[in-house]
């Protein structure tokens, strides 16, 4: 467990270092634990790596003052967990359910266990986004997705792929997006 505990922190702090998210921006977190033990996703969950994921990244989340959303699984929709702050700040819909390792996904549940006031919400824009073990967190990230590329590109056993968000770039072949003399 100390190897994905190292492996999520590294990977996040390098996300964070290219991406250069605000305080307060979102960052969404899919998490396959059955992928990362080397299982099936949805098959074989595990709490104990689930947590390992939730003790690496925290630390970040909360230096560089992001709200962390957890992406439960296809059971719950890939409703996500969030702090009562973030879902305020962003004017979230609260619903109602307590995700469990089978029913929600491990990290979901540690990530409920671990906030100081949960909620669950249904949708969200996240402003970057880690998906370990191809938990497909693409529908919850605003609309211009950029890949980001991490030393890592595995967590455990499971696939890592990193993303950060940019504004749309709107205009036609006049427009300019630097102020420029």
């Amino acid at each position: 467990m100390k190897q994905i505990i190292e492996q999520a922190r590294e990977a996040l702090e390098e996300l964070i270092q290219i991406a250069c998210p605000k305080p307060g921006q979102i960052l969404v977190v899919g998490c396959s634990s059955s992928e990362i033990t080397g299982g099936t996703i949805g098959k074989q969950s595990s709490y104990e790596a689930a947590t390992a994921v939730l003790e690496g990244i925290m630390p970040s989340v909360r230096e560089h003052g992001l709200f962390l959303a957890a992406q439960c699984c296809e059971h719950l929709n890939r409703a996500l967990v969030v702090e009562r702050a973030c879902a305020e700040k962003y004017g979230l819909e609260e619903v109602c359910v307590v995700p469990y390792p089978k029913a929600g996904g491990s990290f979901a549940s540690a990530a409920y266990r671990t906030f100081e006031e949960p909620v669950a919400v249904e949708k969200i824009r996240a402003h970057l986004g880690m998906d370990i073990g191809g938990t497909l967190i693409g529908m919850h990230l605003k609309d211009v997705a950029v890949p980001v590329r991490v030393s890592l590109d595995h967590i455990g056993k499971a696939t890592l792929i990193c993303a950060r968000t940019r504004p749309k770039l709107i205009g036609g072949e006049r427009a300019r997006y630097t102020l420029d003399p």
